[in-house]
């Protein structure tokens, strides 16, 4: 927490804007410099209130302080935090840092947890922006309003920028707004919901859209309100559909069983709606999420990746396979496990028996991360933030198949699936519940096995890794038999 006393000699520093990270950076190193500890600071933004017994800082010429890179990233984040000690937390946890270089490192500290919640928030403010504008034509121009809860909109232009480059656009939001008439960025003063337009000719083409992929069958109203809560609603078209859909929704289940009885000839309404397990109704649902994928932007990675690298394999599978994300070649071909480490995956498959045409196969992270040494691009592991930002899509893969057993390979997949870092020595070879209450179980990459120099070490570990797949093998056949046999 910070001091509530008054303070001696404190030096003000005014801001220009609420998410003024320059400002910020500038007099924080300047202060830093100068010896001024936190608690001598008052940190303002234009226009607020001024501290009376407070004198303005000079900044001096010339100086220079060196941090991590890690909390340059984290400040640009933590500034645009609507909490109003955002500034004074930040120049703490810089003041711890001019003496422990390592102070980031400390999740025990108090400061660093509560630094680190702020970069979440705002975070997932700025995933939520990207998600659920909604754009609606207005003459030549294309208008939308968003409530944010952080000072982010200058944080996330860019996205669209990029993504609507040759639109002409305006983004509404009660603080200020933005405007792209396709060759510069503008900003404007803030707005209310009534400047934007409520509705346009493509809004009944969209309902259409969204109405057709709802499926009944895999409805889960509280990950939907999780993923998209109601105060986002106002603002988008299709979700005016999703209280009839979601009241409609067991009547139309009801009637998919029917229909699968009748099919089927099956007169057990209970047998019927077996029918409607993975691999036998979820085609659509899975092509729909694969068409959506496609068009992911959740994390950078898609600027320079060929493409997303979806999963692939059958819905009924009894095993999932995750790994870490996708190599040069599969990026190239737009199939996950096809390249080196694909290789050697399937030859271990092959010897633990198991055939890979059986089970599903994806990556944590969809798009390749790489960088680029001459004509050659070297695989770079992807980061927490890319991890979380596809872990959206994990969840619905595993949703939709609803494996009996996955398997996560390497730190980078069992991190996807478990939400936290989890050790792979410690876990290896052992069963695991997911969130979800299913069972996962933790190995090794097979590109883990292509790196190893030693060749009588790397025989061992690859002997050890097809020890692994055959056991998972077994295990997955006996939760299999139990899923299958009759009640008592």
């Amino acid at each position: 927490m910070l001091p509530d006393g008054p303070m001696i000699d404190a030096h003000r520093v005014c801001l220009a804007a609420p998410d003024d990270f320059e400002g910020w950076r500038d007099s924080a190193r300047d202060l830093v410099e100068a010896g001024v500890p936190p608690d001598a600071v008052v940190w303002q933004v234009e226009g607020g209130e001024p501290d009376l017994f407070a004198t303005d800082v000079e900044h001096a010429a010339g100086a220079s302080f060196l941090v991590p890179r890690a909390f340059i990233a984290l400040a640009r984040d933590v500034i645009c935090h609507s909490d109003s000690e955002r500034f004074a937390l930040l120049y703490a946890l810089l003041w711890k840092l001019r003496s422990n270089h390592a102070a980031l490192e400390d999740r025990a500290d108090p400061l660093v947890d509560r630094v680190e919640a702020l970069t979440k928030a705002v975070r997932r403010d700025v995933h939520k922006m990207h998600a659920f504008v909604r754009f609606r034509e207005i003459d030549d121009r294309f208008v939308a309003f968003f409530e944010p809860e952080h000072h982010i909109v200058r944080r996330a232009a860019s996205f669209f920028v990029n993504r609507f480059t040759n639109m002409r656009w305006s983004i509404l939001t009660p603080e200020l707004s933005i405007h792209w008439d396709g060759a510069t960025l503008t900003e404007g003063p803030g707005a209310t919901r009534a400047k934007a337009p409520s509705g346009d000719p493509l809004e009944a083409m969209w309902k259409t859209y969204y109405a057709s992929i709802f499926n009944p069958a895999r409805l889960k109203v509280g990950a939907m309100l999780k993923e998209m809560p109601k105060k986002y609603w106002r603002n988008m078209p299709e979700t005016s559909l999703v209280e009839p859909l979601i009241a409609g929704a067991r009547q139309r289940e009801l009637e998919m069983i029917d229909r699968a009885a009748a099919k089927d000839g099956l007169k057990d309404a209970l047998a019927a709606e077996k029918q409607l397990e993975p691999g036998r109704n979820l085609r659509t649902s899975w092509e729909a999420l694969l068409k959506e994928a496609r068009a992911c932007t959740r994390c950078d990675l898609y600027k320079c990746a060929t493409q997303t690298v979806f999963g692939e394999g059958p819905l009924d599978a009894a095993i999932c396979f995750v790994g870490e994300q996708p190599g040069d070649q599969e990026d190239v071909a737009g199939r996950p496990f096809v390249g080196p480490a694909g290789q050697l995956f399937d030859a271990a498959l092959e010897k633990a028996g198991i055939d890979r045409s059986t089970v599903y196969v994806t990556n944590a992270v969809k798009h390749f991360k790489f960088v680029q040494r001459g004509k050659r691009r070297i695989h770079q592991s992807p980061d927490a933030g890319e991890i979380q930002a596809c872990r959206w899509w994990i969840e619905q893969e595993r949703e939709l198949i609803r494996p009996p057993l996955t398997v996560a390979l390497g730190a980078t997949a069992a991190r996807s699936l478990f939400g936290k870092i989890m050790a792979i020595g410690k876990n290896r070879g052992v069963p695991h519940q997911l969130p979800d209450g299913s069972e996962a179980w933790i190995t090794v990459h097979p590109s883990f096995l292509l790196r190893i120099p030693e060749e009588d070490r790397r025989l061992e570990e690859r002997e050890r890794f097809v020890a692994d797949l055959a056991r998972i093998n077994r295990r997955a056949t006996e939760l299999a038999r139990s899923r299958s046999a009759p009640s008592p």
